[in-house]
């Protein structure tokens, strides 16, 4: 809770300070929401399935000219995988599990606009871990199991690459649909997985409302 605070203090911090010395008809500000299908990638996590959950937060685009400007993000991101029942050497489990991964996501992006509405956009993406538990089947005797940072095998910090596409619609609603792959493994080193190649990969599908 003490990251979600401190990061949206600063993120909102800097764009008030951006608003106040940028021309206010230019600078926008927003929300925006959808839905998460992530995974991790890698040799180890061939047979995971993907976990599905949501993403929520702000978005403010800073026009640098006409077609191109940098869009800084803040948000809420449900990411991790599901565990069938395997046998394999990293996860045996007689039952399905969900691996929740949660973080705080702050993009950075370029968007250039290809025609009236319709941008892409790329940049790098920092990812702060704020929550991490195991979620058995619903009947199982395991149950739910939060994860203490003590005992985790996962980083708090994550970088990724985001890839995107969007479109703003006049009255200020728009659609996007964004593609994030990790650059380096989650897993922390000199621990039992310092070994195991696992990146977050995340495809998101949203909406949202710049004012």
């Amino acid at each position: 809770m003490k990251k979600i605070i401190v990061l949206t203090g600063a993120f909102l911090f800097a764009l008030t300070s951006v608003y106040a010395q940028s021309d206010s008809k230019a600078v926008q500000l927003g929300a925006k929401g959808g839905v998460n299908f992530s995974k991790l990638t890698g040799d180890d996590f061939e047979d995971v399935d993907a976990r599905t959950s949501f993403n929520v937060g702000l978005i403010a685009e800073l026009p640098l000219s006409e077609r191109i400007s940098f869009q800084p993000e803040l948000f809420y991101s449900g990411q991790g995988f599901d565990i069938v029942q395997s046998e394999d050497r990293i996860f045996d489990t007689s039952e399905d599990v969900e691996y929740q991964l949660d973080y705080i996501q702050v993009p950075l992006l370029l968007k250039a606009y290809l025609i009236k509405g319709l941008s892409v956009e790329v940049g790098p993406q920092f990812g702060f871990k704020i929550h991490e538990e195991f979620d058995s089947e619903p009947n199982a005797d395991g149950g739910d199991v939060e994860i203490d940072e003590d005992d985790s095998y996962v980083k708090d910090f994550d970088t990724s690459l985001a890839l995107g596409t969007s479109y703003k619609f006049d009255s200020g609603f728009f659609v996007s649909a964004r593609y994030t792959m990790g650059l380096t493994s989650i897993f922390k080193d000199d621990t039992l997985f310092e070994n195991v190649d696992g990146k977050n990969e995340v495809l998101q599908v949203g909406l949202g409302f710049m004012f």
